[in-house]
């Protein structure tokens, strides 16, 4: 399995979009792919990179197949083909550095120091490994051709590694000046800009649509506009034009996007979320989750309004949630609100703090606190019925030991005894990881004064340390940066990064497996003040 490498002013993935995207292919995606799919979207959520697996070698190239690919390199320098065919064949890939394969380069490069091919073919073998020696060939590449759009898009994802989110801005600027034809260079550097105005933001999306009307990625903006939107509203309203501009049976983001307007639609709309789902299709079966779900809620407001509560609550009990679509709470709510005027308040109570003793928000605690009131608890009786729930499942931390980066020093588990300790193991190829740092960041400024909250980032991939600190550095988060091991990466059960967990003070391990984004950062309050 590989991990992908996205950047901060280029990847926002919204969790379930991947998750949806997995479940659906089942693939093991390889970089250039998930490029394709899914780069170019700014900072948050964003999405789970996949660690690479420990899985049987492919067969190796022989040292005489090696040397008549290096032979055909020679005899054809302006063949891109024959130079990835070398490249590949002496074993590059992620994360993996080949010192022969690069020195060869550097032996080329000086005898035909007016070739472009030579330091394009290295610094994009290097590029797609996600290592930082490709910058010093894809810089010597633009100054011999600064008309080389491809080179300033790799420099562009490479300089947000460094966390340079400027530069990234503007390798990618030149990327879609090179080749102004060129709808992906343009998206991505569209994407750049999303932390103006949101109105002038928005503008930009829909000037973006009517210079291409008919590419997928006037449909992929207008996606994540509405995706981001905090505002139900505004997020139904861009959804509604995404439809209307690009036809779902046409456009695939608009067929993904689909799935988010539904979800917009159910909580204050379902007979219009039904028809949404009646227009769609029968032909894709988590549409047919979602139209089984659908009926179910309607029916069961038809049979509250008659006073059938009990029939309702049976009706709820047999609906299945659809997985990745975020009705989750919505759902548990609804159910809690039947079981309460079925007679069952306990029922009610019991849902809601089990949901939110996992994945706390404000409606769940207040959901909570009201079914607890009608059975006479108060909201410290609720609290504690809540924290016995998570100690209940709470799990020992493994403990580590693990070098910083900041020092010579190491520190381990038991120096943060007593702390409330955020975890995510990461690495600086990561565009999901540096997707989520600034939601992080936002979320622990609040604690800023408090000793008793740490943050921790564990680096899974040791071949980009020279990544780290330039990041740390350029983007001024808080997080300690830590040498991640093999041992520790299997201790906490890791597959994909970012991987996040909340450790209590007594060193038990009380949330793990959530995303922070743009619109659940009281989520990462909630945990975090339950445990301190």
């Amino acid at each position: 399995m590989l991990k992908t490498c996205m950047g901060t002013t280029l990847i926002k993935l919204y969790q379930k979009f991947l998750n949806k995207l997995i479940m659906k292919t089942n693939l093991k995606l390889t970089i250039c792919a998930l490029l394709l799919i899914i780069c170019g979207i700014s900072q948050p959520v964003l999405s789970q990179t996949v660690t690479p697996a420990k899985a049987a070698p492919k067969p190796k190239a022989t040292p005489q197949e090696i040397q008549k690919l290096k032979e055909a390199v020679e005899a054809h320098p302006d063949s891109l083909s024959a130079h990835r065919a070398y490249i590949k064949a002496m074993g590059t890939g992620f994360a993996t550095y080949n010192p022969a394969l690069v020195a060869q380069y550097k032996k080329w490069i000086a005898k035909y120091p007016n070739n472009i091919n030579f330091p394009f073919a290295i610094g994009e073998g290097l590029w797609n490994s996600e290592l930082p020696q490709a910058k010093e060939y894809l810089l010597k590449v633009v100054q011999m051709d600064p008309k080389n759009a491809k080179a300033w898009f790799y420099l562009s994802i490479d300089a947000d590694r460094w966390g340079q989110q400027d530069k990234s801005q503007e390798y990618m600027h030149k990327a879609s000046l090179a080749d102004p034809s060129d709808a992906g260079y343009a998206f991505y550097y569209l994407n750049s800009m999303e932390n103006e105005d949101p109105a002038i933001y928005s503008q930009k999306v829909f000037d973006f649509t009517k210079r291409f009307p008919d590419n997928e990625r006037g449909a992929q903006a207008l996606y994540w506009l509405a995706e981001r939107s905090l505002n139900n509203d505004d997020k139904i309203k861009y959804f509604e034009k995404l439809r209307e501009l690009y036809p779902p049976a046409k456009f695939g983001w608009s067929a993904d996007g689909m799935y988010s307007l539904w979800t917009a639609y159910i909580e204050t709309d379902p007979e219009k979320a039904q028809a949404l789902a009646n227009a769609v299709g029968d032909t894709d079966k988590y549409w047919r989750q979602i139209k089984s779900l659908n009926e179910n809620i309607i029916q069961e407001r038809k049979l509250v309004a008659a006073n059938k509560y009990a029939e309702a609550e049976a009706l709820l009990a047999k609906t299945k949630i659809p997985q990745y679509f975020g009705v989750d709470d919505f759902f548990y709510i609804e159910e809690a609100s039947v079981l309460d005027k079925a007679g069952n308040a306990k029922g009610a109570y019991d849902s809601v703090a089990a949901r939110f003793a996992k994945m706390p928000t404000d409606k769940l605690l207040a959901a909570a606190e009201l079914y607890g009131e009608k059975l006479g608890k108060s909201k410290t009786d609720v609290e504690k019925d809540i924290q016995n729930i998570r100690n209940s499942t709470a799990k020992p931390a493994a403990p580590f030991n693990l070098g910083l980066y900041t020092s010579n020093g190491k520190l381990s588990l038991d120096d943060l005894k007593g702390k409330v300790v955020l975890v995510t193991f990461w690495f600086p190829g990561c565009g999901p990881c540096r997707g989520e740092f600034p939601h992080f960041q936002a979320v622990m400024n609040g604690y800023k004064k408090n000793p008793k909250v740490a943050f921790i980032g564990i680096n899974v991939s040791p071949e980009q340390d020279p990544y780290v600190v330039p990041f740390m550095r350029n983007t001024k988060y808080s997080f300690i940066p830590l040498h991640g091991t093999d041992e520790t990466t299997k201790d906490y059960g890791v597959r994909g990064e970012p991987t996040n967990f909340l450790i209590g003070p007594n060193g038990n391990i009380v949330y793990k497996d959530f995303r922070i984004e743009g619109d659940n950062h009281r989520t990462l309050e909630l945990m975090i003040n339950s445990l301190l």
